[in-house]
C-alpha cells in the first residue's frame, strides 16, 4: 500500500491542526500517531506541543492532544 505525501508542508500541517476550531477553543484534538510521524515527525510535533504548553496522551496508535495548559488526571 503506497501513500501520497501531504500537500501541506510540515509547518503548514501543524498550523492547520492547531488552528482548528477545537484547538482554538482549548479543546481536544485527535490524530493517528502514524500521521503525525508521516507529516511532521514525532520530535517536531512534541516540540510544538511543549512550545504551546499543551499536553498529549497516546494509546492504540492515536494521539489525543489537549489544547490547553490545564493539568491532566488519569482516571482508572
Amino acid at each position: 500500500m503506497s501513500t501520497k505525501p501531504s500537500p501541506l508542508s510540515p509547518s503548514q500541517w501543524t498550523l492547520d491542526l492547531f488552528s482548528s476550531r477545537a484547538a482554538c477553543a482549548g479543546g481536544v484534538i485527535r490524530r493517528k500517531s502514524r500521521d503525525i510521524e508521516r507529516y511532521v515527525g514525532r520530535e517536531a510535533f512534541d516540540n510544538e506541543l511543549k512550545r504551546r504548553g499543551f499536553h498529549a496522551i497516546e494509546n492504540a496508535g492515536q494521539m489525543v492532544n489537549f489544547c490547553n495548559q490545564e493539568p491532566i488526571r488519569v482516571v482508572l
